[in-house]
């Protein structure tokens, strides 16, 4: 998918879109495969932190919602055009095992775990080069507009 692909799935526009490509998507397994290239010129590294820049841990769960969110609307096949918005609703488990800093690329993958009523959970996983870097269970909350 590319980024105008993205855009039919999720309402986030920049700065806060941070997936810039899907790889894959498999709906037999329900798997998502995706990325975000990290760069210098990204607004937050102004301040997170002068002189030692890394990406904060929070855009990186949200990245990996992004990516569960592409996934929640591919297997029901609806688009942000749709009724329907996926919002955060918590993560579990989440862990940050070493920073991601400019240059990078933030491989997302995510695997969806199970739903009930309306509620998702999802396996999340942010990897640089093949690394994980960080992980999470990310519970998203479908409404209908």
């Amino acid at each position: 998918m590319t980024i105008e692909q993205i855009k039919e799935y999720l309402p986030q526009r920049y700065p806060f879109l941070l997936v810039d490509r899907v790889v894959d998507i498999d709906l037999e397994a329900n798997t998502i495969a995706c990325y975000k290239n990290v760069s210098v010129n990204e607004e937050f590294f102004n301040g997170h932190f002068p002189g030692h820049p890394i990406m904060p841990g929070v855009l990186i769960i949200e990245a990996m919602a992004q990516a569960a969110g592409i996934l929640g609307f591919s297997m029901g096949g609806k688009t942000k055009e749709d009724t329907s918005v996926y919002y955060f609703a918590g993560a579990d488990k989440v862990r940050f095992k070493q920073p991601v800093v400019p240059g990078d690329r933030l491989d997302l993958r995510a695997q969806f775990i199970t739903q009930r009523r309306d509620i998702w959970k999802f396996s999340c996983q942010g990897l640089v080069n093949d690394k994980v870097v960080s992980s999470a269970e990310i519970i998203c909350a479908k409404k209908e507009l």
